[in-house]
């Protein structure tokens, strides 16, 4: 069996994060459709077994979680009824970010309900290692997770915002709402309200559309299984938080959390296949 070099593999990620098609990725690099996906799979299994190993005892100060919609196969509304169940139709993806090196911390992907909430709050709560200022949006969900998680070692508050309810027409029904205001409320402890955010939550998500095709809306890039929606959200996580400069910080998320003292290239993540 043929096995692709460590160059080939390079261009076929390189171009995965930054945002092109499987289809088009393999007419650029002149790869197999099957075999870019085998190296998607392997590649997220290992980003996402070095994410869960390495980003740990976090310091974190601020905390910023939310939750972005897609869809595998088919949109909800869509799906054949012998064929709804989950990884077939709507799925959410749940983040969590430190405001302050913009660490992505925690990533899960699900339905948008109170288990996977719990879930996302446990894994948030193993990372970090002091108390944190945790802001999160008005999911009702939320609120028991972080009780039943952090009880009351954390300054917790959610931001709603509240957006026009007006019918968009012709070119611009595809923008988003316009925003009226925002309510801040504090839940438990003593949040700073100058604090109280989920723009760089928001900041991210849009990053997580753009350099990844699968997100990315109105095209024809979704993902058709969610095994492989799933590796490639592990794939841009890793590269998300140890290869992409932000350019505010002008260091990598990772460097600026102290996890790494260098910028990775896409050649360390292939060595993590070898395991090295």
């Amino acid at each position: 069996m043929n096995r692709l070099d460590n160059e080939t593999r390079a261009r076929v990620l390189s171009a995965i994060v930054e945002g092109v098609g499987i289809n088009a990725t393999c007419r650029m690099t002149g790869v197999a459709k099957n075999t870019v996906l085998k190296l998607l799979r392997d590649v997220g299994v290992a980003c996402d077994k070095y994410h869960n190993e390495h980003v740990r005892n976090l310091k974190s100060k601020r905390v910023q979680c939310d939750e972005v919609w897609s869809f595998v196969y088919a949109k909800q509304k869509n799906v054949p009824q012998n064929k709804r169940t989950f990884g077939i139709g709507d799925v959410w993806t749940w983040t969590a970010l430190d405001a302050d090196s913009k660490l992505m911390i925690s990533y899960l992907m699900g339905l948008r309900d109170a288990g996977y909430a719990f879930e996302l709050m446990q894994d948030v709560a193993s990372r970090l290692s002091n108390r944190v200022q945790l802001t999160t949006d008005g999911f009702r969900p939320y609120l028991e997770a972080v009780e039943n998680t952090f009880g009351t070692e954390i300054d917790y508050a959610q931001l709603v915002k509240i957006y026009g309810s007006e019918q968009l027409i012709g070119e611009t029904r595809y923008s988003p709402a316009k925003c009226l205001g925002a309510r801040q409320t504090t839940i438990m402890g003593n949040p700073d309200e100058d604090h109280i955010s989920t723009s760089y939550i928001e900041r991210s998500n849009l990053t997580l559309r753009l350099m990844n095709r699968r997100f990315t809306r109105l095209t024809l890039g979704f993902s058709k299984k969610i095994e492989n929606h799933i590796h490639a959200l592990s794939l841009f996580a890793l590269h998300y938080n140890f290869c992409k400069i932000h350019k505010t910080l002008r260091v990598t998320p990772a460097m600026e959390a102290g996890l790494t003292n260098h910028v990775w290239e896409i050649e360390e993540i292939i060595n993590l296949l070898e395991g090295k």
